[in-house]
């Protein structure tokens, strides 16, 4: 019987020259280890039958055009696998994760997002005192009534209350989660922080309403729920890191410059909302209550924060980009993260412009308040996708 034809050498997918798994090229996978005194060329097929395949060990990653970078392929499915897989307990365990987990999850990102938008637009359209007490929406009804006197923006204002039970479900799904799968100190701080914030929003928010939508209030209404995004952000983005102490995948100083950043940013939203206060948009257009500053002169020193976060986000990019290029990063895609920050606040800062010289129409300074809950969100991912609780071979100093 005549011996089986050898596999042709050129270059494609499943030969010596090309990955069977992906069809990278040079350098091949490694073949199949021969057995003893077999020749080069029967390391590549059998004395009779089909030509045996090349394989790689099992669970190495398949070698790219460039060495140390992952074919694109590969790469968008490590990091789809990275965003799916269940996470494990800090022994390392896997653990039976229920599929409702992780929607619940992201949907807890969303709704902290959605009723910053929702309060803006009660803000918006002077609905903020919509209902004029508190809990209740009228005196004697939690409901508002016929014989109100606030129209539409008492439906509005009441709509924006009933989502609180709506957040407080999934905070609540959320603990519970945390507590009896995630099982992670830090995921389990998080989660109660979530719904720790929904209760005191609650209560803050009537607040607000008793002091007749004080500017100063209105803030803190706001910033806490940045607070609550990213908390819940947090809770999204680090639901795979085992609970361990932290290193940078970054040199110590950059990972200090990315903390500097979140600051920056967090200023610029803290900025957001004095210029908030001193603008027209009030929430009650029938007795506005302002900070009583130039709302041109904060505008102007929120543009000057600004720049200076362009500027920071902008070097962080650059350098995590320069730190990718020796393959500290592994499947982590930090320069992107970085990256779709600079997107973002070049269109904050666009549709900042836009509205500060077009009069602040409402619809974009809702698209502004988007905005800043998306910002809160990325600055999140990026700093915790800087940080790993896993052990890698070019691990900086573990740090709490």
């Amino acid at each position: 019987m005549p011996l089986a034809r050898p596999r042709s050498t050129a270059p494609g997918r499943g030969s010596p020259g090309s990955c069977s798994s992906c069809g990278a090229r040079s350098p091949p996978c490694s073949p199949g280890v021969p057995s003893a005194g077999a020749t080069e060329s029967s390391a590549f097929r059998l004395p009779l039958g089909r030509p045996q395949r090349a394989t790689r060990p099992s669970g190495t990653a398949c070698p790219g055009p460039w060495p140390g970078v992952l074919p694109p392929r590969v790469l968008l499915r490590t990091v789809t696998t990275s965003l799916t897989t269940p996470p494990t307990t800090p022994s390392g365990l896997g653990t039976s994760v229920p599929r409702w987990v992780a929607p619940t999850l992201v949907a807890n990102v969303v709704a902290q997002v959605g009723i910053v938008v929702t309060g803006g637009l009660v803000r918006l359209t002077g609905s903020g005192l919509g209902c004029p007490t508190w809990p209740q929406c009228a005196p004697g009804s939690y409901t508002p009534t016929i014989e109100q006197a606030e129209g539409y923006h008492k439906y509005i204002e009441f709509g924006n209350r009933l989502l609180t039970f709506a957040l407080t479900v999934i905070a609540i799904a959320c603990v519970y989660a945390a507590v009896k799968y995630l099982r992670r100190r830090h995921l389990t701080v998080a989660a109660w922080l979530v719904l720790g914030g929904v209760a005191l929003q609650a209560v803050i928010g009537g607040i607000t309403v008793l002091t007749s939508l004080h500017p100063v209030t209105v803030s803190v209404h706001f910033l806490v729920s940045m607070m609550l995004v990213t908390a819940a952000s947090y809770l999204w983005f680090a639901r795979n890191e085992p609970s361990a102490p932290r290193h940078w995948l970054v040199p110590t100083m950059l990972g200090r410059l990315a903390w500097v950043t979140a600051a920056v940013g967090a200023v610029v939203i803290a900025l957001g909302t004095v210029v908030t206060g001193s603008g027209p948009h009030s929430g009650d257009a029938e007795a506005p209550a302002r900070y009583g500053f130039d709302p041109r002169q904060v505008s102007w020193l929120h543009a000057d924060a600004v720049m200076l976060f362009v500027g920071l986000v902008i070097g962080m990019w650059v350098a995590t980009h320069l730190v990718a290029r020796a393959g500290r990063f592994a499947d982590r895609d930090v320069p992107g993260v970085w990256r779709d920050l600079v997107l973002l606040t070049a269109a904050q800062g666009l549709i900042g412009y836009v509205q500060y010289f077009s009069g602040l129409p409402e619809l974009l300074v809702l698209m502004h308040m988007l905005g800043a809950s998306l910002l809160a969100v990325l600055l999140t991912r990026a700093l915790v996708t800087m940080r790993t609780s896993r052990p890698t071979a070019d691990a900086l100093p573990a740090t709490e």
